[in-house]
């Protein structure tokens, strides 16, 4: 048999992600060898996720991370700069590596960006979830085993009482008519600490949350092995949208 081709994945410390990674180590044609993110400020530069929550995580799916530092309010330019950098160097780790996956799900506007971007640095773009029903695709993620709770919500969105609320049935039934259950936006985020591909679980529970204008998080913390809590901050993942 042909071997697989090899991909880097887009990891934002979300469920799509996780998710991602569980249809790619299932597939019979692509395998992951790494995960690759963005870094601004020590937290993922879109979702706000803790630079140690990725990390655990990656640990957690036995996969070597890759972070890519660029400025807040990055420009463009920087950031294509920096992304060709990182594909550069990933390139020559694994040298036969030219193909990256997101998570996306339904925004075609994105979606084309990012295959504009790659292409023009000679890679690939694959992107398992991308227009999957996703009210089916939230209740397999759950009866899968994922776990994920919600830790930040634009409160201009959605009630600030969804905030550390876990990832669950419950959740969604409760959502308000014409939200998307399963969408990635920056109206409310889920972090994810167990998926069904990974061989161990990340260990990050959720503690009460906290609020600031706008929007309310919920932080994240691990708890170490004398069962002292560590505060490791807050961490941010996309769920519902509404359009």
């Amino acid at each position: 048999m042909a071997s697989r081709i090899p991909v880097l994945l887009a990891w934002s410390g979300g469920k799509d992600a996780a998710w991602t990674l569980h249809m790619l180590r299932q597939s019979a044609t692509h395998a992951v060898v790494g995960l690759l993110t963005t870094v601004s400020d020590g937290r993922a530069s879109l979702q706000g996720v803790r630079v140690e929550v990725l990390r655990a995580q990656a640990s957690a799916a036995g996969l070597p991370l890759m972070e890519v530092p660029i400025p807040p309010k990055c420009d463009n330019a920087t950031y294509g700069a920096a992304m060709a950098a990182a594909l550069d160097e990933a390139g020559q780790r694994w040298p036969e590596l030219r193909t990256m996956a997101f998570g996306d799900l339904f925004l075609e506007d994105i979606r084309a960006w990012r295959q504009q971007q790659l292409e023009s640095y000679g890679w690939n773009l694959v992107t398992p979830l991308f227009r999957f029903d996703t009210a089916l695709l939230a209740r397999r993620m759950l009866d899968s085993g994922l776990r994920a709770h919600v830790c930040c919500v634009d409160t201009q969105q959605l009630d600030a009482r969804f905030a550390g609320r876990p990832f669950n049935l419950a959740l969604l039934e409760e959502l308000p008519p014409g939200w998307i259950p399963a969408a990635r936006t920056a109206n409310t985020t889920p972090a994810c600490g167990t998926d069904p591909c990974s061989p161990r679980r990340s260990g990050w529970p959720m503690p009460a949350t906290a609020s600031k204008p706008g929007a309310s998080r919920a932080p994240i913390s691990r708890w170490g092995s004398e069962g002292k809590k560590e505060n490791r901050g807050q961490s941010a993942i996309s769920l519902p949208v509404h359009r």
